[in-house]
């Protein structure tokens, strides 16, 4: 199924808006190919993002593989350093 990251083309958050575009930035340059959702176009869209994450205050960006949650930002930061992402996007 692939990769999916959850995000918002609507924020205030400078905070969130550099996490999105950092995850990003880092898929590209793994060449991992990664499907954006847009939470911004719908509740039911940020609904089904929380419910899959577990989490009903969960913020963009969130991270997916299939329906498979394997974070959010933090733990897609922590696994960069550890030069773990494939193992984060559970792609192993």
């Amino acid at each position: 199924m692939g990769v999916k990251l959850y995000y918002t083309t609507v924020t205030a958050s400078r905070e969130v808006k550099s996490q999105q575009a950092e995850v990003m930035r880092i898929l590209d340059s793994k060449s991992i190919p990664y499907e954006l959702v847009d939470i911004s176009v719908g509740n039911e869209v940020r609904e089904e993002m929380r419910s899959k994450a577990g989490n009903p205050t969960a913020v963009p960006p969130q991270i997916f593989n299939g329906d498979q949650y394997c974070g959010d930002y933090k733990m897609f930061s922590e696994a960069v350093e550890a030069d773990t992402v494939g193992d984060f996007l559970k792609m192993a």
